[in-house]
């Protein structure tokens, strides 16, 4: 499997790499909504899927079942999907696309290390969306962090000080500089009282921000609407409740007086440490 894979991914142009996983470190699934807008967008084509039976209780993470037009029916399993697909200019994009395995990280880790290494991308971008006290009528906090020196340079950006239990996308994060490989993680925080996927703001909001690292414009396709619809939507529920829309109001009046368009690193550590906190409460 481990050469399949890095045979699929050699040759490519100055490729780059986009990689988001569904479940634990994705919040109202944004980051795996912007790794399945990029895909849609560029018609992205598969190159290779993880053997599923090594990393997945299918008890956790049920197959599903459906009926093709033909009639014909089928079996989907939860897995890593890694797709190639080209950005304007002609570089080479590579997509990461699954949902966080339940057994054997390191062994998945490794096994996706060496497949990105074959590429020999100049960039690893880690997607990920946490809930957090921030309102849905503020631009969505989104952060980057790195431990590559020249990443900071060029970004200006920090190394995460974010201590606790981590997913898939922190154990990349650590595992991938230390292969050789460049690493981005960009997060969003969304309003934790509008949890329910979808979150088309936030994945616009990673989106944009992938802009700006990749330098280079991205389809958004109608995410720009569906992102204001999501706020009409929100705005018509908060109307309805009272509570609700006094809390709102806090967090407007706390977000315009930090004067602060994006949230610190330090800022999203202390968001993410608050969401466990209440998802250790339920």
């Amino acid at each position: 499997m481990s050469e399949q894979l890095s045979a699929s991914l050699r040759e490519l142009r100055d490729p780059v790499v986009v990689a988001a996983f569904s479940g634990w470190n994705d919040a109202g699934n944004a980051a795996s909504a912007a790794i399945e807008h990029l895909s849609d967008a560029y018609q992205a084509e598969l190159v290779i899927e993880l053997d599923p039976d090594d990393f997945y209780d299918y008890q956790v993470n049920r197959p599903e079942t459906s009926i093709t037009e033909d009639g014909e029916r089928v079996i989907t399993w939860p897995t890593t999907r890694i797709k190639i697909a080209q950005l304007a200019g002609g570089r080479d994009l590579i997509l990461v696309d699954g949902i966080e395995p339940n057994l054997r990280w390191r062994q998945f880790c490794a096994l996706l290390t060496s497949a990105l290494r074959s590429a020999n991308p100049s960039m690893v971008i880690l997607l990920g969306a946490l809930l957090a006290d921030t309102p849905h009528t503020r631009p969505v906090p989104v952060t980057c962090t790195t431990r590559d020196p020249e990443l900071m340079d060029r970004y200006g950006i920090t190394e995460s000080s974010y201590e606790g239990p981590t997913g898939i996308v922190g154990v990349l994060s650590d595992l991938l500089p230390k292969a050789g490989l460049s690493t981005l993680s960009v997060w969003a925080a969304i309003p934790h009282y509008v949890a329910h996927p979808p979150c088309p703001k936030a994945t616009l909001a990673i989106l944009s921000q992938l802009e700006r690292v990749l330098d280079v414009p991205l389809d958004l396709g109608e995410l720009p609407e569906l992102a204001r619809a999501w706020e009409r939507g929100v705005d018509e529920l908060a109307a309805d409740d009272s509570e609700v829309a006094e809390y709102v109001s806090q967090l407007e009046e706390q977000t315009d007086a930090a004067e602060l368009p994006e949230a610190s690193g330090d800022a999203i550590a202390a968001e993410f440490e608050r969401y466990l906190k209440r998802r250790q409460g339920n």
